[in-house]
Formats: C-alpha cells, structure tokens, sequence
C-alpha cells in the first residue's frame, strides 16, 4: 500500500502540481531531470506497437500478476519476502492505475551522466526493480546457508 501511495501521490503531483506535462523536462541535480514521458508500452518500451490493444492486454497481464503475488504474499513465512512482494505489487498495481486512467504509464525520473542516460521512470518501477534484487540477493544468500550445511 505504502508504494502504491507513493506512486500515486508522486504522478499526480508530476502531472498536476508540477505540470510537467507542459513543462517537458525540469533540471533537479547535473544528473538527474524531471522528464515527461507517456509510455504505452511496457518494461524498456518493449512491445509498444500494441497500439490501444495494449493498455486492456498490459493491464490484465499486470493485475493477474498481482493476483499470483498476493497469495505468495499471504503464504510466506517471510516478512522480508512478504514486504518486496507488496512492493512488487503495488507497483504493479499503480502502472495499471494509470493506463486505466491515462492510457499509458506516467514516466519521470530521469537519470543521465557522462553521457549516458537511462530509461524514464516513475516510482513505481523504481520499487519494482529494488524489490526484485533484494529477493535475488535473498534467495542467493539463503542457497548459500542451505550449502553450507
């Protein structure tokens, strides 16, 4: 829920306090910019000739998804487990929230330096990603214990 609300919050707030849309790009550090970016695709822009048919389809893969990470949710013994699931989902969740709303998903966070850029992107991606990689780390570290003994 945490991350579901810090996702919104922070699209509404980029879009209607900000108004980014209008603005394009604001500068905040010599690495980092504020960038309006209204993806209708998916992960890296991939698959993003779906056209229309894309918002339903993203939407109902996305909210399957969460369905699956719920239950893990609520059957693992783990809270560390449980708290990267809930922030998977909730991310999962705001994406689809704003193709529902929107038609694509609000990007925003724009980190560059020495020429290089990375992909825009919001909150709820940003969530997503550090989720995954703490659940890497975990099941590396647990593989690890299991060999050890």
């Amino acid at each position: 829920m945490l991350v579901l609300s810090a996702d919104q919050v922070s699209k509404y707030w980029i879009l209607y306090g900000l108004d980014l849309p209008n603005k394009g790009s604001v500068v905040l550090l010599p690495f980092l910019n504020f960038t309006m970016v209204w993806n209708h695709a998916v992960t890296f822009g991939m698959f993003g000739g779906m056209g229309g048919a894309g918002r339903i389809v993203f939407s109902a893969i996305a909210l399957a998804v969460a369905g699956v990470l719920l239950v893990w949710m609520a059957r693992t013994p783990s809270k560390l487990t449980a708290t990267c699931v809930g922030a998977i989902t909730g991310g999962a969740i705001g994406n689809v929230m704003d193709r529902l709303r929107y038609g694509a998903v609000v990007d925003f966070i724009h980190a560059h330096a020495f020429g290089w850029s990375w992909y825009v992107f919001n909150v709820a991606d940003s969530a997503i990603v550090c989720a995954v990689c703490v659940l890497l780390v975990q099941n590396v570290l647990a593989g690890k214990e299991q060999q050890a003994t």
